[in-house]
């Protein structure tokens, strides 16, 4: 019988540093990589780009099917995301287009337009997958789900640090709040809600390196596959 495409799949709310962590995984392991979260983010973009609110659900969905994504990386290893011909990774990663995101993210239509389109990256030799229904909704038969979180003010103070390090000032107490509020938005909102899959192995980065993180999720990797 054909074995499946094997599949990691990270959860976790924002700033858990599920993305950096999946990232250094499907490098390590010469896989495939899903950021949901970018897709997101991107539909946000695009309806911005195109006058569209971001009430209008078929307005959005519509940009979901039609999104021109890929997925690259620069010399140094760190994402590359385009849309159309148009390099768009700073733009993705603004406060605004991730609060875009997150409002986008709880629209059932834009979740049904780009699930197909998420499922289609589950190729060999595997995936991993990061976001906040990886492992919950889209991949619900991974092998093996990863629940990563951390504090609030863990997660505010790495925030605030990455967006220094950009040059783009910004306030501390501003991005704690913002987060508190994506968390609630996330966990209370009816169509995928964010939480850890039963099955998931829960993972609190707050303390550790990002080298001890991705290591133990390789550890993991290693007693299924390796």
């Amino acid at each position: 019988m054909k074995q499946p495409v094997p599949v990691i799949a990270i959860d976790g709310p924002s700033g858990s540093g599920k993305g950096t962590i999946a990232h250094r995984v499907a490098k390590a392991l010469g896989w495939h990589l899903l950021d949901s979260g970018a897709l997101y983010r991107l539909v946000a973009l695009s309806a911005g780009k195109a006058g569209i609110p971001l009430e209008d659900a078929e307005g959005l969905a519509g940009i979901a099917r039609a999104l021109d994504v890929k997925f690259d990386s620069y010399d140094d290893g760190s994402e590359r995301i385009w849309l159309g011909s148009e390099d768009v990774t700073d733009q993705v990663r603004t406060e605004a287009t991730g609060a875009g995101a997150s409002a986008v993210a709880a629209i059932p239509a834009v979740r049904e337009a780009l699930l197909a389109r998420q499922r289609a990256f589950q190729q060999p030799p595997g995936l991993v997958a990061d976001g906040r229904d990886m492992g919950t909704n889209v991949f619900v038969d991974a092998q093996l789900k990863i629940y990563l979180t951390a504090s609030a003010e863990e997660r505010a103070r790495r925030r605030h640090k990455q967006l220094k390090d950009k040059g783009m000032d910004v306030s501390l107490a501003a991005l704690s709040r913002d987060i508190e509020h994506r968390d609630r938005r996330d966990s209370e909102r009816s169509v995928a809600p964010l939480r850890p899959a039963e099955d998931a192995r829960i993972l609190d980065s707050s303390g550790q390196s990002i080298e001890a993180v991705t290591q133990t999720v390789l550890d993991w990797a290693s007693e299924l596959w390796f």
